[in-house]
Parts: structure tokens; sequence; C-alpha cells
């Protein structure tokens, strides 16, 4: 259903492809689409309020070429970074199923073989955290025994060359509660480009 403010708008309605430079070394794994941002634009984490935080985020740190994402005709550039999400669709309550995240699967997988020089993943939020490193285990990356839980900042190493960061959801949520400050994401994005240049595990 659409929201009285978007009312006149066309909304994308369909699966959310991601978003990003083909080259990237940082893969950002977000819940899955708004039901008013990114289902409405048809861009990953564009026109709604986690959107602002994260690609103003990005542009603080030098990964994004403007600090805001509207549309996908906005003219936005992302340089080194691929987004995406665990799910494609805007879920019921924004609470996705075991279902639709094994759905979606395929999706995350083929991002991932076609990311030739990823080095990082930023998990954003639980959903993603827990989804990111399933595939990644599944593929035969070295977790840790028990495999750790999320926490704002847990930094896993998974191999000699790629590294697993998680982070608050920069959800309404978490921000207006200030669980998640603007100080605290950019430390995320901060580590993330130390870890890029990181040869080790």
């Amino acid at each position: 259903m659409k929201r009285a403010a978007f009312r006149d708008e066309p909304y994308w309605g369909r699966p959310v492809p991601g978003f990003g430079d083909p080259e990237a070394w940082l893969l950002v794994v977000g819940l899955a689409p708004a039901a008013h941002g990114a289902n409405r634009t048809g861009r990953m984490f564009t026109g709604d309020r986690s959107g602002e935080w994260l690609y103003r985020a990005l542009h603080r740190a030098g990964l994004a070429s403007q600090p805001l994402s509207i549309s996908r005709e906005d003219g936005l550039r992302l340089t080194g970074v691929y987004i995406t999400a665990a799910v494609r669709c805007a879920p019921p309550g924004n609470r996705p199923t075991t279902h639709e995240r094994e759905n979606c699967r395929e999706f995350l997988e083929a991002e991932l073989d076609l990311l030739e020089n990823l080095r990082v993943v930023v998990a954003l939020g639980g959903f993603g955290y827990g989804q990111a490193l399933r595939i990644l285990a599944d593929r035969g990356f070295e977790l840790p025994t028990p495999r750790p839980g999320f926490a704002h900042g847990r930094e896993i190493s998974v191999g000699p060359r790629l590294h697993v960061l998680a982070s608050y959801h920069p959800s309404q949520q978490n921000t207006f509660t200030k669980r998640l400050t603007e100080p605290m994401f950019d430390r995320i994005w901060a580590r993330a480009l130390e870890l890029r240049g990181d040869p080790v595990g």
C-alpha cells in the first residue's frame, strides 16, 4: 500500500537488484528493501531514512559521490562499494521469513561470484550478518567455532583476504534511540578502509 506522501509516484514493486561498483572491494549487506524506500524507488537504501544515514556516511568516507540517494536517476556513484540485501522484496512488517531468506539467497550468491576484488563485507544488522556468515561458511571460508554472535563493531577474518564487519542497521529505531550514532557508524567505514589494505587474516 502506498504512503500518502508518495501516492502520485509509481512504485517499483519488484525484486530490488544490488547497486554499486562492479569492481567493489566492499560489500554492504542489508536486511531487505524498505516498503516506501527501495521498494518504491528500485534502488537499495534509496528514498528512506536508513538510506540517508548510509549514503551520508559513505560520502564522508569518500566512497560515495554525494550524500543523498533519492532516486535511480540522481547521479549517485559508489567507488569500491556494492550494496545489496539478504532479501530482495519488501517483507510484510519488515520481518523476512526463513523461506524468503533462502529464496533470495541465489541473488546474493551470484553477486559474490561477480565481486572478484572483495576484501570486506559490512553486514548491517543481525539478519544480514547471519546470512553473510552462513553463505561464507558454505563456501568453505574459515569461520571461528563457535560462530561469533552479532554485535556492533564485531570483526571476523574469514580467510587471508576477506573480513566481515558487523554494524547496527541504520534503521529509524536504532538512530532515533541513539543506539547507533553517526560517530559509531563512521568508525565502521573507517575500519573497513583499514581492512582493505590488510593482506593477512
